[in-house]
C-alpha cells in the first residue's frame, strides 16, 4: 500500500510510455518557438516507448517522479560528460509535464537525482540548459547553480547557446 503523495523512485521498464509522455509535452512546452517546428518535433517522435525501453535496459539511470501515482517528471544523470569541471555527476535532463511545474515537484526531483549521484561517488553536480529557456536557467540558479561555462550546439540550421551551471561537491 502506499502512504506517500509525491515520491521519486527509479524508473522501471513498464514507465516507458509514460516517459515518452513526460518527454512529449515537456519539450514541446519549453521548445515550441525556440527551436524550429519540424526539429522538435522529430526530436520528440524519436523518443518513443521503445527509445526509452531500450536506455532502461541499457543501464541508463533514470530517477522517476510520480504524483498520485501518475508520472509526473524524470531526470537523468550518470557522470560529467564535460571536461575541465570540478563535477563527478551531470543531470542531463530534468524535465517536468506542464501540469506539475512550478509547484515545488522539480525542487524534489532534483534533490533526490543529486543525492543519488553523490551516493554513487559522483560529487559535484553540473547541468546544461539552452540559454534561451528562461525558465530553465532560473530554475537552476534558484537551485544555487552558477553559471561555469558556455558551450554550443547546432541544430535545425541554427547555433544554440547552452549555459553550463554546476554545484560544488557538497560538505559531509
Amino acid at each position: 500500500m502506499r502512504t506517500q503523495l509525491v515520491e521519486t523512485r527509479p524508473a522501471r521498464q513498464t514507465d516507458a510510455a509514460a516517459l515518452a509522455d513526460v518527454h512529449a509535452a515537456a519539450w514541446r512546452g519549453a521548445y515550441r518557438g525556440l527551436l524550429d517546428g519540424l526539429d522538435l518535433e522529430r526530436l520528440v517522435t524519436n523518443r518513443s516507448p521503445r527509445w526509452w525501453a531500450d536506455a532502461l535496459s541499457r543501464g541508463v539511470s533514470i530517477d522517476l517522479l510520480e504524483v498520485s501515482g501518475e508520472v509526473a517528471g524524470y531526470a537523468t544523470s550518470g557522470p560529467c560528460r564535460m571536461r575541465g569541471l570540478a563535477s563527478g555527476g551531470e543531470i542531463y535532463e530534468l524535465y517536468l509535464h506542464p501540469h506539475y511545474q512550478g509547484l515545488g515537484f522539480g525542487r524534489q526531483l532534483f534533490e533526490a537525482t543529486r543525492a543519488n549521484l553523490e551516493a554513487k561517488r559522483m560529487a559535484g553536480l553540473a547541468v546544461r540548459v539552452l540559454g534561451e529557456n528562461t525558465p530553465a536557467c532560473g530554475f537552476y540558479r534558484a537551485m544555487g547553480g552558477k553559471l561555469a561555462n558556455r558551450t554550443w550546439h547546432s541544430t535545425g540550421g541554427r547555433k544554440l547557446e547552452l549555459l553550463v551551471y554546476c554545484w560544488p561537491a557538497r560538505a559531509g
